[in-house]
């Protein structure tokens, strides 16, 4: 059985509702400097240490992911849907794969090693087609 853990209550905040709103509404996975730069507009006194003390408290509350895609910046993602990623070697791209090909895995794992799984995840890496096309 999965454990919930316990998220400590947050006051409202409305950079952090637009940082989830931005999020939601992209497909790319981007960096908090991205965000950061479509967020200043809206809130001029906001500085990049408050995006990722927000992204912070997103991603404890279970809204938002990190993605290490093995580049130096970290990048984040708003959909929490078990899936995968198709990261890029060369530019750096991340691509959803949402097809679930192992939706056992979890179970299968969590019994035969005696572990209480709380999620996983499964990248691959190669290269995209906008790069094969340049080369």
């Amino acid at each position: 059985m999965i454990q919930q853990r316990s998220v400590k209550p947050y006051r409202h905040s409305r950079q952090r509702e637009r940082l989830l709103a931005i999020l939601r509404s992209t497909e790319s996975h981007p960096t908090a400097a991205w965000l950061y730069d479509r967020l200043k507009a809206e809130f001029p006194s906001l500085s990049l240490g408050t995006v990722y003390r927000n992204l912070a408290i997103l991603i404890e509350q279970g809204l938002v992911r990190k993605i290490d895609a093995g580049s130096t910046f970290d990048r984040f993602e708003a959909k929490t849907k078990p899936h995968y990623h198709l990261i890029c070697n060369k530019c750096g791209k991340i691509i959803d794969f949402e097809e679930c090909f192992f939706p056992e895995i979890n179970d299968t794992i969590g019994t035969s090693a005696d572990f209480d799984i709380e999620s996983h995840r499964i990248d691959f890496f190669g290269i995209c087609s906008d790069c094969r096309t340049k080369s």
